[in-house]
Parts: C-alpha cells; structure tokens; sequence
C-alpha cells in the first residue's frame, strides 16, 4: 500500500491563509456592519446637563419607541418640533401614567420621582405646574437642566406635551460595552485577515516550481 502523499509546506500555506484571510474580511465586515446599522453618535446640547455637557458626543443605540422604559435617554423627531431635527430628553412618562408637577416636586402616578441626573441647582425649578395624563402610544419628556431646556412642559397645548413613542429613534447607551466589543472584532478579523494575507504570500513563494502539473 502505498503512503499518502502529504501537501509540501509551502501548499499548506496557502490553504491555510486564504481561510484565514476569508475568516478574518467575514468576521470585520460583519462587526462593521453591526456597529454601523446599530450604533449612531450625536451631539448633546445644554438641556441635558449635566448628564451630557454641550458638545459632548453620546453614543446612540438604534431602536423603535417599543422598549422605551421610564428614565431612559432617547433621541427622537418629530417634524412640528425643534426644525424636525431629532434631540436627546428624558422619559418620564409613558401612555396611561399620569405626571404632574406641583410644589416643586415631580410625580408619576402619585408617587415622586428620584432625579439624581437633574442639574443641582434646577432641582425643585419652579416651572408652572402641570397635571398630565399620557395618552397611549405616546410620552412626556423633560431635560435633565431644567431650568434651560425646551420639553415637553412648552407644549402642553398639543398632545399635553407628549410625543409618540414611534417618534423614537434610538436610546443613549449608559456603557458603550456592546459596541467596543465589536470594534474589537472589527480589529481582529483584520488583523487575522492579514496574517492569512501574509501566509499566502510565504506560501507562494515556498512552493515548489511545477508542483502539481
């Protein structure tokens, strides 16, 4: 019986460095996607601080208005607002619950909020009072500098303030874990492109002249 004839080296290098190169483009262009489909950056402007400053650049999750949770940051539009350009507030209430502010305290169904985010010294801003009742599918949103930001209190004629959640266009990350961790994968899968691309080069320089005619 005769043995089996094994591949020379230089051959076995370049099978093992076009599957790496191919893994590696697959898995970098696939975390550049992910980042790119799912993850936005804008611009924050003074009617959320101090949680985010002016200027400061906050990483945005894309998502529907579905899974839209009281106290989350969200980025929304609605075209009769702002120049229908999109801004970041804070969600306060949602359909059904009823926020009223009076006496310098702030209340969602009766029982008052805790606001460690709201800017120290607009804590208790005395804005007019107000009594709300969310209509379904929609939400109440302020800023976190009350004192200095145009929400949801300045359009109480419309809608009591409110915005439909399906105005939403994403919610700020607290941890921008997910996407570092798929910028990461972005950088692997290149740099295991290119030790592929590498290993073919060495293999086609190792293989014998004729090998295979």
């Amino acid at each position: 019986m005769s043995e089996t004839r094994r591949p020379p080296a230089g051959r076995r290098l370049l099978i093992t460095g076009t599957v790496l190169a191919v893994l590696g483009a697959l898995t970098a262009a696939g975390a550049l996607w992910s980042v790119l489909s799912s993850y936005t950056v804008v611009t924050a402007r003074r009617a959320m601080a101090p949680t985010y400053h002016e200027g400061d650049r906050v990483l945005v999750e894309r998502s529907g208005g579905d899974d839209v949770r009281r106290g989350d940051v969200v980025l929304y539009g609605v075209p009769d607002r702002y120049g229908g350009l999109p801004v970041l507030q804070r969600v306060i209430g949602l359909g059904g619950d009823r926020v009223v502010f009076a006496d310098g305290t702030l209340t969602v169904n009766g029982t008052p909020v805790d606001e460690p985010y709201v800017k120290e010294q607009n804590a208790g801003f005395s804005s007019a009072p107000y009594d709300v009742k969310v209509p379904a599918g929609r939400m109440f949103l302020l800023g976190d500098n009350r004192g200095n930001s145009n929400d949801s209190r300045y359009f109480l004629s419309e809608d009591s303030g409110t915005v439909p959640t399906a105005a939403v266009q994403g919610r700020a990350l607290k941890s921008g874990g997910a996407p570092v961790k798929l910028g990461l994968a972005v950088v692997l899968g290149v740099l295991v492109s290119l030790a592929g691309g590498i290993c073919v080069l060495v293999g086609r320089r190792s293989r014998p002249v004729g090998y295979g005619r």
